[in-house]
């Protein structure tokens, strides 16, 4: 795969710089692309689910962490039985780490494990200020005679 240097598009792009990192994390990411797979549901208008297949995970081998608009997600397998000799092993059980982009005013709700499934609740809260409005329109007559006065 190609390297594409994006040094020029930060410079001439002002208030581009996310899209910027977002393009370089998406050409960088070519590592551990598929595994563990994962699911992402809209379950309302601002609601939303990260389902991942984490098969042979225990609670205390993962690890949850969100920090400003990124979602990590670590899986470390502990130490295996050695006395086990598999014919065939069809079930991954090696470490990973997989790294989401949330959306501005995204935040983690909760994660619980089911059934080999963890689900990841995220919802989307936008802060008042941010939410449209509508604004009245005044004459300009009146604006004339309030500065008057």
């Amino acid at each position: 795969m190609r390297n594409y240097d994006l040094t020029p598009l930060y410079r001439s792009a002002i208030g581009f710089d996310r899209l910027a990192r977002l393009a370089e994390h998406a050409a960088a990411n070519n590592g551990n692309a598929g595994y563990p797979p994962y699911n992402i549901e809209l379950l309302g208008e601002n609601r939303y689910r990260i389902t991942m297949a984490v098969a042979g995970f225990a609670m205390d081998e993962l690890e949850i962490t969100s920090e400003g608009e990124k979602l990590l997600v670590k899986g470390t397998k502990g130490e295996q039985a050695p006395e086990r000799k598999y014919l065939y092993q069809g079930i991954a059980e090696r470490g990973f780490e997989r790294t989401f982009q949330l959306a501005d005013y995204v935040t983690v709700e909760g994660a619980h494990l089911e059934h080999g499934l963890l689900n990841i609740d995220l919802v989307r809260e936008i802060p008042e200020a941010m939410k449209p409005r509508k604004i009245e329109i005044g004459s300009g007559n009146r604006l004339i005679e309030e500065t008057q006065a």
